[in-house]
């Protein structure tokens, strides 16, 4: 989004404009939706924004609920940003530590600051793209402790704040099709700029789930969170807002539910064992925060082999930390004999998981070519050293 497009929807009559539109279903709605914008004498310019601006609200309720409906986006700033539930759980950090007059920097379109604001904290909210500051400032306008800064977070005066977050950006500049950066010393503000800050302070960094391991500080709090199934960022906690003995997290938020699993350290590896009638797949958090050991140990089961993320036992449980499969039988691992055996079998719907493996399972499954009406799951894996595949099905299914 360009400075002067922006200009035009935040007019009072883009705004209107853009609260008049129906809700976005499809791009069939385009054309008839333009043709009668043009005819009613609204510029190609405001028109362009205001159907970006609709396709990003119904984009964003995935991330933001209802809350969508009365927001501003940028793409970028659209992929960026925390979702409402897990921002929310970064507010609550705050609060409970006493913290009180928090400084956001690298807000976004304002996200978190929105969270924070919501639960009657005093936010700073310092953004250093003009377009985005802009967005966050009319997304933050309906809250009155919250102010929006355009400048750079190296430039905030932080003496009368008592927390801070950062949100350093991770991708490229610009507001469509950036481009993801691997060195952290490009983020913006750099990771050099906020392991400074957390010298001494009460820091809320967060970063993507894959970021290296080997980087996170030994006094950092670091928790993996997954919001219904995907592994969506890493936050690492410093100071005040850090737990008393809590140095890895995963966090597992399902829908309105949260479970967490905690520890010391990285748990220790489950014992390796033969394979039971059930098979567990942890959580992505839990496998990023090292806690598989932990997991396995209290479902009473063990590893399946040795660096597969995979745990195995008698007995069927219910975690929401891991999904559980029974074992219905081994199957050929040959792809003709595994074809021909799923074909006796009727099965037509195929799961498939794998882990340890080479294996495409879109791929796979194109030139299995089934055309049963049974529906199952097949795991591929290895087993004590051997490429071995497994008929299965969910446990409650």
């Amino acid at each position: 989004m360009e400075r002067s497009e922006l200009v035009e929807l935040l007019s009072p009559e883009g705004l209107r404009l853009l609260d008049s539109l129906p809700p976005y279903h499809s791009e069939r709605d385009i054309l008839r939706i333009v043709s009668d914008l043009r005819k009613a004498g609204h510029s190609p310019a405001l028109v362009a924004a205001v159907l970006t601006q609709s396709k990003l609200r119904r984009k964003g309720a995935a991330k933001f609920g209802d809350f969508a409906s009365r927001m501003l986006f940028t793409e970028a700033g659209l992929e960026q940003a925390t979702r409402l539930p897990v921002a929310a759980r970064h507010a609550g950090r705050f609060r409970s530590a006493g913290l009180t007059r928090v400084a956001d920097l690298g807000c976004g379109i304002g996200g978190d600051a929105l969270a924070l604001a919501a639960l009657e904290l005093e936010v700073t909210a310092v953004e250093a793209d003009e377009v985005t500051a802009a967005i966050a400032a009319f997304n933050l306008a309906p809250f009155p402790t919250a102010t929006v800064e355009h400048m750079r977070a190296e430039e905030v005066d932080l003496r009368a704040i008592d927390g801070v977050f950062l949100d350093p950006a991770r991708r490229s500049a610009g507001h469509t099709n950036t481009e993801r950066l691997t060195d952290p010393d490009d983020y913006t503000p750099s990771l050099g700029f906020a392991y400074e800050l957390a010298t001494g302070r009460s820091v809320g960094l967060k970063l993507g789930p894959g970021f290296d391991r080997d980087l996170i500080p030994s006094t950092a709090e670091a928790q993996w969170v997954s919001v219904d199934g995907q592994t969506v960022e890493l936050g690492l906690w410093f100071g005040a807002l850090t737990r008393p003995g809590i140095h890895r997290a995963a966090l597992v938020v399902r829908g309105d539910s949260a479970h967490e699993l905690t520890a010391e350290s990285d748990s220790e590896d489950a014992e390796i064992g033969p394979l039971g009638e059930y098979l567990y797949e942890p959580d992505g958090a839990v496998i990023r925060a090292r806690l598989i050991g932990d997991l396995a140990r209290s479902i009473g089961g063990w590893m399946l082999s040795d660096r597969i993320a995979y745990i195995t036992a008698d007995r069927p449980v219910e975690t929401p930390f891991a999904a559980g499969f029974r074992i219905l039988e081994p199957l050929p691992y040959a792809e003709k004999d595994l074809k021909r055996a799923l074909r006796q079998r009727g099965i037509g719907t195929l799961e498939i998981k794998k882990r340890g493996v080479d294996v495409d399972p879109a791929t796979l499954r194109k030139r299995l070519a089934l055309d049963g009406d049974r529906p199952a799951t097949l795991i591929l894996t290895r087993v004590a050293g051997r490429h071995t595949a497994l008929l299965a099905e969910r446990i409650g299914s």
